[in-house]
């Protein structure tokens, strides 16, 4: 599958991980949407035909997720449904979505790749809608302010790069931004 039609069938997976992983968050199925990410990151890296990428994309979001995600729920600023493992660490259906959202970088969100302030923008609103979303419709997760999708964001783009030179310097960043985060969340 190449082309339009992988964009549209990664828009669309992704949008089903993110069903999954909320609906069955907040009732109580917190399997049901790592189950679905999983199908969804196999059939991309099996035919999106840029697994090396995506893997590297892969990685650095569960580290960025599990961080950020991760600080919010042991300062107590984002409150998630199935908090499973641990109520104070990110929670797998998070991860789950993080890693999902990895892999639309390179495929429906490439147009992302050279527009940093479209990029902010995209993530300024679209984030804390997610999570608006989330919370109101599906008792999945209670949070504060939307302020730390406007710092994660932008970096998305430049994480696409084929350096892998960059991918480590902005790996080595990662722990800074979710620093930040909290500090501004207090």
């Amino acid at each position: 599958m190449h082309g339009t039609a992988l964009k549209v069938a990664n828009a669309v997976g992704y949008q089903v991980v993110w069903l999954a992983c909320v609906a069955g968050a907040g009732a109580g199925r917190a399997w049901l949407g790592p189950l679905v990410s999983l199908v969804f990151v196999a059939t991309m890296l099996a035919f999106g035909g840029r697994r090396r990428d995506d893997l590297r994309l892969l990685s650095l979001a569960l580290i960025v997720g599990l961080l950020l995600d991760g600080a919010f729920a042991a300062t107590g600023w984002m409150r998630y449904a199935a908090a499973w493992p641990w109520v104070d660490a990110a929670p797998v259906w998070i991860l789950a979505l993080w890693a999902a959202f990895a892999l639309t970088l390179n495929h429906s969100l490439s147009f992302l790749r050279h527009r940093p302030w479209l990029t902010a923008l995209l993530g300024f609103v679209g984030g804390p809608l997610a999570y608006a979303s989330a919370a109101g419709a599906f008792d999945a997760v209670d949070f504060g302010a939307p302020m730390p999708w406007v710092m994660t964001m932008p970096t998305s783009p430049s994480m696409t790069t084929q350096s892998s030179g960059r991918i480590r310097r902005l790996a080595a960043r990662a722990p800074t931004t979710a620093g930040m985060s909290m500090l501004r969340a207090t």
